[in-house]
Order: structure tokens, then sequence, then C-alpha cells
């Protein structure tokens, strides 16, 4: 499995409490937050045939690796509102056309769902550095376009307690070859 845009580690310490996974790698754009999930996860500390399952690479999403390739999956979470719009054709690419993994698990916010969030001012976004947050319909449409695209099936998800009227608070694309 390769985290893309691991950030601090959190995935990645629940993917190694299950031995099926035998190969774990992070990959984000920030060293720092690289060597959070370095600390975070003890790499230093774990027996050697725990740590030799971790991998944590500097790269980024928006050009092609040669690293990501090979992958049975590839988890995405919450980090597509991170890239500006004019670039999400190279992810795209980057992720389906070359790394290619057999699945994609993808979670992003549902910007419908923000009303709920006291909070958040009306029309915010939930972190500073989201460059957009979808609907639902916007998601879908991405999602159902890409899979098209890239010669993938896509399935959509909630996560989270979903409100009748404005959904849940994060949603969920699964792609598949």
């Amino acid at each position: 499995v390769v985290d893309l845009g691991c950030g601090e580690g959190k995935l990645i310490r629940r993917l190694l409490d299950d031995p099926q996974f035998t190969r774990i790698v992070g990959l984000d754009v920030s060293v720092r937050s690289l060597e959070r999930a370095h600390r975070r996860l003890k790499l230093d500390r774990l027996p050697k045939h725990q740590a030799s399952r971790v991998e944590l690479m500097h790269g980024s999403l928006l050009y092609r690796d040669r690293r990501l390739e090979g992958f049975d999956a590839a988890a995405v979470v919450e980090v597509i509102e991170h890239l500006d719009p004019p670039r999400l054709e190279a992810f795209e690419r980057t992720l389906f056309e070359f790394a290619r993994p057999r699945a994609v698990v993808l979670t992003t916010p549902n910007r419908e769902y923000n009303v709920m969030w006291e909070t958040l001012p009306a029309g915010a976004l939930r972190h500073p550095d989201h460059r957009f947050e979808w609907t639902r319909q916007e998601f879908r449409d991405w999602g159902r376009n890409a899979a098209r695209r890239w010669n993938y099936s896509v399935r959509f998800l909630p996560v989270g307690p979903e409100d009748d009227r404005v959904g849940p608070p994060t949603q969920m694309a699964i792609f598949e070859r």
C-alpha cells in the first residue's frame, strides 16, 4: 500500500497493525511531516521485521515517480483538496496513468456539510490550506470522469454520520481496475 500525502503517518500506523500489508510506503511533499511521521511511528525502535515493512519517501503527487509504480493499492486521504485545481490533471496522470495501482481509496471533505460546523464562517473552507472543497455532486462528477479516462471503475461511500440534507462530513471514492 502506498499512502500518498501521508502527513504524520496516522494511516501508516494503522496499516502496520495488520500483517497482511507487507510493504507500506508513505509519500509526502513536506520533509517536516515525514520527520514527524518517522518519530510518531517510532521507526528507530520498531523490531526489524516491522520497520522493514515501512518506507517514507519525499516526493510530489504532481510528477511521475517510478517509485510509486507496482502497488496493489493507494490511499489518498484528505489530500486532493490541498492541490490547486489547475494541477488536478497532473495529479490524475501521476496516480491513474503512471502509478496505476489496482485500487485507489480517495477521501475529501463534503463542502455541503460545512454548514454543520458552528464555528466555521459561512462559505469558508475547513482548513486554510484547502484550495477547494467539492459538493457530493462535484466529487461524483470528477470521480466518474477520472474513472472513465483512466479505465477504472468507481463507487462512492459516505464517511461519518450522514445528515438528511447535506450528507456526510467526508466522502470517499474507491477506484478499481
